[in-house]
């Protein structure tokens, strides 16, 4: 039984204005990813590509831990892109044979009422093939329990935007040294790509 589970998560959160403006801070792709997610669980692929190993996530009587490859690029207005560009689930090769993520996500500056915000938004679509054990689930309670689990890895991630990004951005806003990003760090103005 194949099953569609989607979530949606959108922010504007007001950023207190530092010495230097938040458009710099938003071109440092590793900064932003160690901010957005646990650091020990990242791994820096190439310049734009992250592979995050998520905590195990349990859905009914199924535990999975998902790896994703996410790619963050920066374009030409300064808004921010991520894009998930694989998965793979750890621990249950039935799943990970039977298993779909994508995950789309952008945020940019802007100025509302005068002061810098960050707005954006977050699409988290899954689809997998239960195992048969599982399909004499009503297919409502299914799909509210995956709907439920999606919205709150992107809650997860909102909090986290939240508080940590605005916390790192003070604190590299403030301190020069931190400001020069290590060579291949920069985010430069790539083209969307699959």
């Amino acid at each position: 039984m194949n099953v569609q589970f989607n979530a949606s998560q959108s922010v504007c959160l007001a950023v207190p204005e530092q010495s230097v403006p938040i458009q710099h801070y938003l071109r440092q792709p590793q900064r932003l990813i160690r901010a957005l997610v646990d650091p020990k669980r990242t791994e820096q692929l190439s310049p734009e590509v992250f592979r995050l190993k998520m905590r195990s996530l349990s859905f009914m009587m199924i535990s999975v831990q998902p790896t994703v490859d996410l790619r963050l690029w920066g374009s030409s207005d300064g808004t921010i892109h991520l894009r998930s560009v694989g998965c793979e689930i750890r621990g249950n090769d039935y799943i990970n044979q039977r298993f779909s993520l994508d995950l789309l996500g952008k945020l940019r500056p802007q100025i509302h009422d005068d002061k810098p915000h960050l707005v954006g938004q977050a699409d988290l679509a899954v689809g997998v093939d239960l195992p048969p054990p599982l399909w004499l689930t009503p297919r409502p309670i299914l799909e509210a329990t995956g709907n439920g689990l999606l919205q709150s890895v992107l809650l997860t991630i909102k909090q986290r935007l939240m508080h940590q990004l605005l916390s790192d951005y003070a604190v590299w806003a403030t301190d020069p040294e931190q400001q020069s990003a290590p060579q291949g760090m920069v985010l430069g103005n790539s083209p969307i790509s699959s």
